[in-house]
């Protein structure tokens, strides 16, 4: 199995994508994204599945799309190589993203699964190179090809942003926070209770006109506890395994009472907290907690674009005023609550 060192990378990613355009692929799956259509080519196995539920797709998106394609091989596939490991002392991902940047290339190497991803994105071209078909994080089933939809839509000016949405009408709020402050919980909620979202964990942010947000994949996720709350139980059953962060997953679709919208025009920033009280509330936090709140995971989650990232969550906590909202223990009132605030600003 050949190593990789950082002065070998960037010839180690264009001779993976050359290897896999020139080969057969068992199926291929096209989904039509805002402004994108992604085709994947794809062998068998549980990424394939994942690919054909995960997406929102844009029925009825106006605009021209571009088209980029992305390669989801494994040695099984005939004509593709075993997955090279990295042979340098250290790998930082930093450093792993700054030196395909210099030859106009993205990628990311998952170093614990020999997982590859490499995008060129001026030919719109990506490989995901796995050792067998299953062999992905645990995560990527969820959001199957976001690292590439990251590049893709990065070198447009938009982002992919770690948050969830809730909204009416066509306006809504961006909900963040890290794992545990209850962001789930309540976009399940409100759609429960007639609010619309565009994404619960990732969802596409455009800041050409105001703020947009737009949906890209379609699976919630709730633990348990959250699950008996929302008497998801009843309505969705158990049969389902969980996932491995030990949630249930299900898709937005499963509860929410109308169609995904196309977009929603963001009007605030709201970061959610386990509150004390039984009744909700909000109150204004400021812009300092609110980055706090966005930009480190969603910085985190995506690799490289680094500095371009802090850059685009310095200008989106610019654009929209920031709340905190504490979270009572009623589902139906939490979606009022949010409810009234989209209508009449905070009480």
């Amino acid at each position: 199995m050949p190593r990789v060192t950082l002065e070998t990378l960037p010839d180690y990613a264009r001779y993976l994508v050359t290897a896999t355009e020139a080969t057969h692929y068992p199926a291929t799956r096209t989904v039509r994204l805002p402004r994108l259509e992604l085709t994947a080519h794809v062998g068998p196995g549980a990424l394939a599945e994942a690919l054909g539920h995960a997406f929102v797709e844009a029925e009825n998106d106006q605009t021209e799309p571009s088209a980029c394609r992305v390669f989801t091989v494994h040695p099984g596939i005939d004509g593709i190589p075993e997955p090279a490991r990295w042979g340098d002392a250290h790998f930082t991902e930093y450093g792993f993203a700054e030196r395909l940047a210099e030859t106009g290339l993205r990628g990311h190497y998952f170093h614990d699964l020999d997982f590859w991803q490499v995008y060129d994105p001026q030919r719109r071209v990506g490989v995901q190179l796995m050792a067998t078909a299953d062999a992905f994080p645990p995560w990527e089933p969820t959001a199957p090809l976001r690292a590439f939809l990251h590049w893709e839509y990065a070198a447009r000016g938009m982002r992919l942003t770690h948050a969830g949405t809730l909204g009416a009408d066509g306006k809504g709020v961006l909900l963040a926070g890290a794992g545990g402050a209850g962001k789930s919980g309540t976009v399940a909620a409100g759609l429960l209770n007639g609010l619309d979202s565009v994404g619960d964990d990732y969802v596409l942010i455009d800041l050409a006109a105001g703020v947009t947000a737009r949906p890209l994949f379609s699976t919630l996720k709730q633990d348990p506890q959250g699950f008996e709350r929302l008497g998801l139980r009843q309505r969705l059953g158990t049969e389902r395994p969980l996932n491995w962060q030990g949630k249930h997953t299900f898709h937005i679709a499963d509860i929410a009472a109308r169609p995904v919208p196309a977009a929603l025009d963001i009007v605030a920033l709201v970061v959610p907290h386990i509150g004390g009280g039984e009744t909700s509330s909000i109150m204004p936090v400021s812009r300092r907690d609110a980055m706090i709140a966005l930009a480190p995971s969603g910085i985190m989650q995506m690799p490289g674009e680094r500095e371009s990232g802090f850059r685009f969550f310095g200008d989106l906590t610019r654009l929209l005023p920031s709340y905190r909202l504490s979270l009572g223990t009623h589902p139906e009132e939490i979606a009022g609550t949010i409810a009234d605030f989209l209508t009449r600003g905070v009480p």
